[in-house]
């Protein structure tokens, strides 16, 4: 994941290239867009970001917090949500990782 400087507004751009795919195609860097909550005084801010993948029809939330770890070491802690697109309402159960 390479992500770009805050702007004022606490949101960010980037791209996200993952190393696993559930299709055949072949994985490719994929935008993201994000917002991080903007406090200046907190060193462990809580964040957000979307990817659009370019190689599936599909895309993912992901939500964290930046955390320091004993060292100082800035480490992400995120949870995922993955929709897939699906042809019909009755498959609506299975577009959702």
């Amino acid at each position: 994941m390479v992500i770009s400087s805050l702007n004022d507004a606490g949101q960010f751009t980037g791209s996200y290239l993952t190393a696993v795919s559930v299709t055949d195609n072949t994985i490719q860097r994929s935008p993201l867009h994000g917002v991080q909550h903007h406090v200046h005084q907190r060193a462990q801010p809580t964040f957000g970001f979307t990817v659009k993948w370019k190689f599936a029809e599909s895309t993912t939330v992901f939500v964290g917090q930046c955390f320091l770890d004993a060292d100082g070491k800035e480490q992400l802690k995120t949870t995922w949500l993955l929709r897939a697109e699906v042809g019909s309402m009755a498959e609506d159960w299975k577009a959702t990782r």
